[in-house]
């Protein structure tokens, strides 16, 4: 599933992964693909209450966070919006 936010380039897909033995999860093979990922390449996971993120490299996190809050100010969307929302997607 693909959305567009609102005055903005950025595009946000959604994804299901299934939590598999000892913890580990398949990052879809497009996704892998959009972002030149390989085997053995490291990712970090930010929690946001019950928002999970994952980006290809450490550094894009502080960014990352700062661009979407920046979005949710711009567009009036709380945290508490944000996590409503994806709870009613998983749904």
């Amino acid at each position: 599933m693909t959305y567009s936010l609102q005055n903005t380039n950025i595009e946000m897909r959604i994804f299901p992964i299934r939590l598999q033995e000892q913890g580990q999860i398949t990052v879809p093979q497009v996704v892998q693909d959009n972002l030149n990922l390989t085997e053995g390449d490291m990712l970090t996971m930010l929690q946001v209450g019950d928002l999970v993120l994952l980006t290809p490299r450490q550094p894009q996190v502080p960014q990352l966070a700062d661009k979407i809050i920046a979005i949710m100010e711009d567009e009036g969307v709380s945290l508490t919006d944000l996590v409503a929302g994806v709870e009613a997607e998983r749904e």
